[in-house]
């Protein structure tokens, strides 16, 4: 007799009455409790959607306002108090920092540390109040040049509003000195300087999340995970001997990115590629190690696969590549230093444009350097307990 019908007067099986809608909802019941028990999944539903509406309408901004700025005053006067003033009220430039010379302007540049840099030359006011036309010097990082456009632009207007009352003289009034803006590092403001650099770690931080993060489920669910506890191997040699030779497949994307972006994009490659590559290689084992972590946590690997693209999208959106980091909240930023995306954007945008050294990069290769070390240790952890 089936079991979807019941036996007709010649032998014939009929169906059952509403038979396919009580099949379909044994289905539908099913499928709602296999949901509930897959947990990773139900809170990728929830988590998602609320993690996008959260960014977008709260951390994305695309014209920052509040950027760092550092100021090399060459005299104390009023006028040079007046300008800076007029700067700071506009709301564009934050005025972090007051240095004494040339040289540690362009570091603290060269570093990120500021995104903008003011000169007021010696002698300045007096030359204003003379009618020589002195020069009043801003340099951008202009790296990122949708944080650096919407100041620049401004920045004649903004001061002459400002000042138009107490130094302007003629008709129409005349601004009495010239602001000489400067966009370094990409004066011509091209996105595929911008892009290119951080699709490596992007497709990085892609590739080697997923790479890792599917190590560990991959071998529970062939079921070799058994034969590998019954070898008198440590956790952290299990670890080792699956993040090794994703390192290099990490170095081989890393370097095909970079030689199109150098040959068929003109992206420069000011730095040392020595110390370009060593930096990847320390990008990447964070990468790995973090997968790593991922994968001694979920069950298998479509789990592994939905913590990824959980991970991967707030450094995509926090991290710098898609939006001005600086025009994030101070929430947003706090997050996005947690990201090691956040850290290489940095490192290889600033050697590759800038020429930046280790020195200039010591922050961010020191965060990079212990976000891996965390990860390792939480990965190496999880995997014992696992072994228990």
């Amino acid at each position: 007799m089936s079991v979807t019908g019941v036996p007709g007067e010649r032998g014939e099986v009929r169906e059952r009455p509403f038979g396919f809608w009580r099949r379909s909802y044994a289905m539908v019941v099913k499928e709602f409790i296999q949901l509930r028990r897959d947990r990773v999944s139900f809170a990728m539903i929830v988590l998602i959607p609320v993690m996008q509406l959260l960014l977008f309408g709260y951390a994305i901004n695309t014209t920052p306002r509040h950027l760092p700025t550092a100021v090399l005053l060459q005299e104390d006067s009023d006028l040079g108090r007046s300008i800076l003033k007029a700067l700071e009220n506009t709301s564009y430039f934050d005025f972090v920092r007051q240095v004494h010379d040339a040289a540690e302007l362009d570091d603290l540049l060269l570093s990120g540390k500021v995104l903008f840099a003011v000169e007021i030359p010696r002698g300045f006011e007096r030359a204003v109040r003379r009618g020589d036309y002195p020069a009043l010097l801003v340099a951008a990082d202009a790296t990122d040049p949708i944080a650096a456009s919407s100041a620049l632009s401004s920045l004649g207007m903004i001061v002459q509003t400002a000042l138009q009352h107490d130094l302007f003289t003629g008709d129409p009034p005349q601004m009495p000195f010239e602001i000489r803006a400067h966009a370094r590092y990409n004066p011509a403001a091209s996105s595929r300087l911008n892009i290119v650099p951080g699709l490596v770690g992007t497709i990085l931080t892609m590739t080697m999340l997923i790479f890792t993060a599917l190590s560990v489920t991959r071998e529970v669910e062939r079921g070799t995970m058994e034969s590998l506890l019954s070898m008198p191997i440590k956790p952290v040699e299990v670890m080792f001997g699956k993040i090794v030779p994703y390192v290099l497949v990490g170095f081989i994307q890393a370097a095909l990115i970079l030689g199109i972006g150098v040959f068929l994009f003109g992206v420069p490659v000011l730095g040392s590629l020595t110390m370009l590559a060593l930096l990847s290689t320390l990008f990447i084992t964070t990468n790995l190690s973090i997968g790593y972590t991922f994968s001694t946590i979920v069950q298998n690997q479509l789990q592994a696969m939905q913590l990824s693209m959980m991970f991967f999208l707030p450094s995509i959106l926090l991290s710098g590549f898609m939006f001005p980091f600086a025009g994030m909240p101070v929430w947003a930023q706090y997050v996005g230093e947690g990201l090691p995306l956040t850290h290489y954007l940095r490192i290889v945008r600033a050697i590759m444009l800038k020429g930046s050294s280790l020195q200039n990069l010591q922050y961010d290769t020191i965060a990079l350097f212990g976000l891996m070390l965390l990860a390792m240790t939480i990965a190496v952890t999880r995997f014992r307990r696992t072994l228990d």
